[in-house]
């Protein structure tokens, strides 16, 4: 019988580069974010480019409640990956018996 077991995992994102992490960073500050709102009466989220300061559009929501909901959402979700940068995160360990 043949085992095959490979050290890496999912959430491992120690090959982020610098760039990336610094990319992650900057969607992560709500400051770098804005709603503006479109001719068809929706509500379009956009963050500022890191290098350009332009603004690129993201989403599209009917409400500016769920816009900013999404913008909130986004936020979280890019500091959950700056969270695990350097790997996962041990959440328990088990003691020999």
């Amino acid at each position: 019988m043949t085992f095959y077991y490979r050290s890496a995992s999912w959430g491992n994102n120690s090959d982020v580069t610098e760039k990336t992490a610094n990319f992650w960073k900057h969607l992560a500050q709500k400051s770098n974010w804005r709603i503006v709102e479109l001719p068809n009466g929706f509500f379009q989220t956009e963050y500022k480019d890191i290098d350009t300061d332009n603004w690129l559009d993201v989403t599209r929501r009917e409400t500016i409640e769920a816009a900013e909901r999404a913008i909130d959402k986004s936020i979280e979700h890019y500091s959950k990956k700056i969270s695990f940068i350097n790997g996962p995160k041990v959440v328990k360990t088990f003691e020999k018996e």
